[in-house]
């Protein structure tokens, strides 16, 4: 790909981003520039992981080349919320990173489990990376609905009631937009190799666009 095709698809995905949060009626958080060189942790379950894919090809090591940050692929499958937050204070101690991108909650949503505690989960998550001094970034996950079934997903509504009430960026319908798309997913609720590039793009949209990526 060339580097001006590359730069017109970032383009795009920030002006994506900026619509997205425009019509969630939400006014996205300033935050510091993460540099180059910096480590990042992608916190998650197996749309983190790669699972799909190959590892080279998991979100966190496309949004590594795009960024030239450290990211490192905390991804697990099968972890739910409760389980990230118990594995999340090793890796803070472990990586010390700048920046956590937190995107869990699909398999408590597979799973039934309590919405309350999931939410309570995520708030815990969010709040002990910044307890540590790194910004955050929450990223939203399609919630289950008989409209899902038929490929229309839409963000679980708590993912944005945890942005506003921590005051953090949200990256919204990323996943949610991925998934919706035979051509971008290898089975019903992972991505592909085009998918986790697709996501990557748009994650880095809502990075500039909340200023933890500098333009």
């Amino acid at each position: 790909m060339s580097r001006g095709l590359n730069r017109r698809r970032l383009l795009g995905a920030s002006l994506v981003a900026t619509l997205s949060m425009v019509a969630c009626g939400r006014k996205p958080p300033r935050a510091q520039a993460v540099p180059p060189g910096a480590t990042v942790l992608a916190l998650g379950d197996s749309l983190t992981s790669g699972a799909g894919a190959s590892a080279d090809t998991a979100y966190p090591a496309e949004l590594a080349r795009l960024t030239g940050w450290k990211v490192v692929n905390g991804g697990v499958s099968g972890d739910t919320s409760a389980q990230a937050l118990a594995r999340l204070p090793g890796l803070l101690q472990q990586h010390q990173p700048a920046l956590v991108i937190v995107s869990i909650g699909g398999n408590d949503f597979l799973r039934r489990q309590s919405t309350a505690t999931t939410r309570a989960n995520i708030l815990r998550i969010c709040s002990e990376a910044k307890g540590t001094g790194a910004q955050v970034l929450l990223v939203a996950v399609p919630e289950l609905s008989l409209m899902a079934a038929a490929g229309r997903l839409s963000d679980h509504p708590m993912y944005e009631e945890i942005a506003e009430e921590l005051k953090i960026p949200l990256h919204a319908k990323g996943w949610s937009s991925v998934l919706a798309q035979e051509r971008l997913r290898s089975d019903q609720i992972h991505a592909n190799a085009a998918g986790y590039a697709e996501f990557a793009q748009g994650l880095v949209g809502t990075l500039r666009q909340t200023g933890l990526l500098a333009q």
